[in-house]
């Protein structure tokens, strides 16, 4: 797919080089910091070395006062609470962070449990089958977590049954707040919390560390919790800046030095395992320090809770029950966290098939269906779909088609769907400018879920795509790849990296760095791998330079240019790789383009004719 390269307008000059002298940096870094909104040395050092002692003061949040006073009337009156949450990553980690808490401070097992709503029976959200399971069972008070924040009508259900909510969410209100205890979400426009891109897992941490704070406890009761965290900020894609960028990074930490059992289970199979024996039991660590403080056999990413760890958690729900993925984050067995992980991973690989089969069907449905040929926006229909797997089936689809998308498929009497939209393009938004048509919609710019009538299906379509067009340009309907900045090759070593990686943790706020290299050439050791991956090594074409190695992942159609000597443009990342215990500067192309009128040079010199 053709992408658009746009480079980030240059920093003011002055700022940058202020920045570059206060800490003794090259101004390519000191240009990165500035467009991340960091103009001082302080700011820097709180960017480099994140603190615990900076997270905002939980009381800050609007209502938590009430929430943190409920539960300990709850404790106080020997009340049963049920801790309630969505079924994917971020609500299931949200439920074992707060059902654990609340036991170790001392709520009574017969006084504790946890639900997670079946994705199938009774959908997203506060459901009215779990406000009757409150009631029937005697639950005083449920803490919803990840959700609830446009539950009006069944908190007025609840309130009527005589069961008590504490909501905690992290969702776009409606236009009316529920009228439960204690309403906890940063995004109220009523609420003055500092930050406002928490996860749901992170409103639940503030709510702990509210009770922490009252209770007079030592900060480790709740900093353990923050590899818990850590997974549900890099599953649900929020900003990793500010206060997620504090408790991801700490998060990291933990799960790379001390793993919980169930993390430890979960990443067995996506193999990363312990560090192997060298023999050489030093320090009473029989595993051999390849990495400082790193428990595993590599030190684990931001990318790795995303793609290895999250979809093993979210698979529960999707094909059985979050109930699963609960019991195996509250695990503290390593036998148990065992079998459930090994479970759980057999979910996914079910899941896995699931969503390539259903993507598969989609896209020949799209070739077929005449109305969605010069379309705006794809919305596409299958009853027999597995409502587990149409939010990733609606990404995969913006891969090939790049326009705003929506899954849906039928459950329980409704459509229902997930929404996934394109750079710039708020679909939350959009689907409020149908809402009339929809039984229940809540999300995300990007991200959204939905339901309707059958009976609406043709008219929303028609609505969608009419409200889509009237928004969407052309320009936003083609890829775009962001860089940051112009550079040479020469400008890259291995003090360059090493400040480099103290940038992460990265993700959405502050992403990896992608830089821009004009006029290099393969040294003439191109290679295809698999017939779809190029492996280059890389230099200048105009001058003489060191060649540094490069993977080109999904580009192997240039391999035949680029082996003739073709000279290309590049815009990439520049990592760390590491084969048979060395380590050298890698080059990951994200794309290439050519400028025609420059000749086919190498950096031997050797002139090429063309092609």
């Amino acid at each position: 797919m053709h992408k658009r390269w746009v480079v980030k307008p240059k920093s003011d000059a002055t700022k940058v080089s202020s920045l570059a002298k206060q800490l003794n940096v090259t101004e390519i870094i000191a240009e990165l910091l500035v467009q991340r909104g960091i103009y001082t040395f302080q700011e820097a050092k709180s960017f480099f070395r994140p603190s615990l002692d900076e997270l905002h003061n939980p009381f800050l949040m609007k209502d938590m006062d009430i929430a943190v006073n409920r539960i300990f009337e709850a404790v106080n009156k020997n009340q049963k609470i049920l801790v309630y949450g969505d079924y994917d990553v971020d609500g299931t980690t949200a439920v074992a962070l707060v059902y654990t808490f609340l036991k170790e401070w001392g709520v009574e097992n017969d006084n504790i449990d946890f639900y997670i709503p079946d994705r199938y029976h009774e959908g997203y959200g506060i459901s009215y089958q779990g406000i009757d399971f409150a009631k029937n069972e005697n639950f005083s008070l449920v803490i919803a977590l990840d959700c609830g924040i446009k539950a009006v009508e069944k908190i007025t259900y609840a309130n009527e049954a005589g069961v008590d909510f504490i909501i905690c969410d992290h969702h776009r209100p409606g236009d009316a707040i529920p009228e439960a205890i204690a309403v906890l979400d940063p995004k109220r426009s009523d609420c003055d919390y500092p930050f406002k891109e928490l996860s749901g897992c992170g409103v639940g941490f503030k709510l702990i560390q509210a009770i922490a704070q009252k209770s007079n406890l030592s900060t480790d009761t709740v900093y353990k919790f923050l590899d818990l965290v850590a997974v549900s900020i890099a599953s649900d894609i929020v900003p990793i800046t500010g206060e997620n960028r504090i408790l991801a990074a700490f998060g990291l930490k933990m799960l790379n030095s001390k793993p919980r059992a169930c993390f430890e289970s979960i990443l067995k199979y996506a193999n990363i395992t312990k560090k192997p024996f060298d023999g050489n039991p030093s320090n009473g660590n029989i595993y051999a320090p390849l990495y400082e403080e790193c428990y595993f056999c590599r030190e684990l990413t931001i990318s790795d809770l995303v793609f290895l760890i999250g979809p093993r958690i979210n698979a529960a729900g999707r094909i059985e029950s979050g109930k699963n993925a609960v019991r195996l984050l509250i695990s503290d067995n390593a036998n148990d966290a065992e079998i459930l992980a090994n479970q759980i991973n057999e979910f996914n690989t079910t899941r896995r098939d699931l969503d390539l089969s259903t993507t598969d069907e989609a896209l020949e449905d799209i070739k077929k269906i005449t109305r969605l040929q010069n379309s705006k926006s794809t919305v596409v229909f299958n009853k027999e779909w597995h409502k587990g797997v149409i939010g990733i089936v609606a990404s995969r689809l913006i891969e090939t088609y790049y326009r705003p998308t929506i899954v849906l498929t039928q459950s329980n009497g409704l459509i229902t769907g997930s929404a996934r939209s394109i750079k710039d393009f708020d679909i939350y938004d959009a689907l409020d400018e149908c809402s009339n048509l929809l039984e229940h919609f809540g999300g995300h710019k990007y991200a959204a879920g939905l339901s309707m009538r059958p009976e609406n299906l043709d008219t929303f379509i028609e609505r969608f795509e009419k409200v889509v067009s009237s928004r969407v340009t052309k320009e936003m309907m083609t890829p775009e790849v962001e860089i940051d900045l112009k550079i040479t090759l020469k400008d890259i070593d291995n003090k360059f990296l090493r400040i480099l990686k103290q940038f992460a943790p990265f993700g959405p706020g502050n992403p990896v760095p992608v830089f821009q290299t004009d006029g290099v050439v393969d040294n003439g050791n191109a290679r295809l791998l698999k017939n779809k991956h190029l492996k280059l090594t890389i230099g200048h074409m105009e001058y003489a330079s060191n060649p540094i190695p490069a993977i080109a992942f999904q580009l192997g159609n240039h391999f035949e240019n680029i082996s003739l000597g073709q000279p290309f443009n590049i815009c990439y990342h520049i990592e760390e790789n590491e084969w048979n215990n060395k380590r050298e500067i890698q080059i990951n192309i994200k794309d290439i383009y050519y400028d025609s009128d420059k000749p086919l040079k190498d950096i031997s010199g050797k002139v090429y004719q063309e092609a």
